[in-house]
């Protein structure tokens, strides 16, 4: 006879707390039973979000349960849609997805032999513990990056995937979320996003080349950038700083970045451009040509020679807004015969898109596996995109009236 969700769900998270990461499996497997239900597996999708990985659990060989294609399965179709899927085929099965804040990890698994509003319940609420679990444990645990990983990273890949935040967070005013390519030997692109104190930050960097070095101008930037934000920096001190920490510790490590800050009340959009190709401001399903255009100003890391007053530029956003970042291995990746992905191309199927409803992270996921078949499956420079809605509340949305 099935437990009170609360009560089983309530011993759940007790146990978790102790529990060693290769448990999880298990700890999910029994609040499922307590709850009624017969089965309950966890999925992780892949790093380049391909495949749903299923969890290992104690004793099991790792790599040894079948993954699940992302595309053209029902599993598939829950990460995807984030929303709940059912297959009727007996036993009965639902799919819930793993969600951390608005972020997907994967997927859940449940097989009841009947399916009430009660277990669905549970069902539901088994899936949110279950992503706190899996996310409060993968910061010390090497097992969850090696069961999405489908092969070895590059070491620069390893150093830039680790100072990476989620690539998708966001709130009732905001989302952004990110991509980037080629995953397992990145090395020159990064990026971060955070929120703060009413406030959106955005970074995306390029550095020159394609190894352990550029590798290490993008880590360079990223803990610029983070230290300066932190202590109160301004979008010029951040920039001042990484140029300076660049030729400090890698002289002729250069590095071009858009640097953003938007306000989330006023939608006011604050940013810098060292060099970088200009965000895109997607208005109603269309560019805005020229928006954010601004003169692009020179990379970082030149030296004390080149160093240059920094202009903040300035656009105020409408509800429903969306800032595009991209660096050039978007659109410069070629195809076979030489033909450039093309912004032309890349705003036209973000825009398409979006104007579907289709979830931004999953807009993103699309678009690079179709920038991957472009290029025949092998990108020669990264690829990194950031999208960023700016969605504020109205007065009755928020209950004010």
């Amino acid at each position: 006879m099935a437990e009170e969700p609360g009560a089983a769900l309530a011993l759940f998270l007790e146990r978790s707390h102790t529990a060693a990461p290769r448990e999880v499996p298990q700890l999910v497997e029994e609040a499922a039973r307590r709850l009624g239900m017969l089965s309950a597996t966890v999925y992780l999708a892949d790093v380049q979000e391909d495949q749903l990985v299923p969890l290992p659990g104690p004793g099991a060989v790792e790599g040894g349960g079948e993954a699940l294609a992302i595309e053209g399965t029902v599993a598939g179709w829950a990460y995807r849609t984030m929303s709940l899927r059912l297959s009727h085929r007996a036993p009965l099965t639902m799919w819930l997805p793993l969600i951390d804040g608005i972020a997907r990890i994967g997927v859940l698994q449940v097989v009841a032999d009947q399916i009430t509003p009660a277990m669905l319940d549970g069902a539901t609420r088994l899936a949110a513990v279950t992503a706190l679990t899996v996310v409060s444990k993968s910061g010390f645990s090497d097992l969850f990056s090696r069961t999405i990983r489908r092969r070895p990273m590059t070491t620069a890949a390893e150093m830039v995937w680790a100072f990476l935040p989620p690539r998708t967070l966001g709130t009732d005013t905001v989302t952004s979320t990110a991509a980037l390519e080629p995953a397992y030997e990145i090395g020159g692109d990064a990026f971060d996003h955070g929120l703060d104190d009413g406030r959106l930050h955005l970074t995306v960097v390029d550095a020159m080349g394609h190894d352990l070095a550029a590798g290490l101008a993008s880590a360079v930037a990223l803990a610029g950038c983070r230290s300066t934000r932190r202590a109160g920096g301004s979008l010029t001190d951040i920039t001042e700083r990484i140029d300076e920490e660049l030729h400090r510790w890698q002289p002729g490590g250069l590095l071009t970045g858009i640097f953003a800050h938007l306000d989330l009340v006023t939608g006011r959009l604050y940013w810098v451009n060292a060099g970088h190709p200009p965000p895109l401001l997607i208005r109603a399903h269309h560019v805005v040509p020229g928006a954010l255009e601004a003169h692009g100003e020179l990379p970082l890391g030149l030296g004390p020679g080149y160093t240059v007053s920094r202009t903040v530029h300035e656009a105020q956003l409408e509800p429903g807004d969306r800032v595009l970042i991209h660096t050039d291995g978007v659109t410069e990746a070629r195809s076979a015969t030489g033909r450039h992905f093309g912004e032309e191309q890349l705003v036209d199927f973000i825009t398409r898109a979006l104007a579907a409803g289709e979830p931004a992270p999953e807009t993103l996921r699309r678009l690079v596996h179709t920038i991957l078949d472009h290029h025949d499956g092998r990108l020669q420079d990264d690829a990194t995109i950031v999208l960023a809605e700016w969605h504020p509340r109205t007065a009755t949305q928020r209950g004010d009236g």
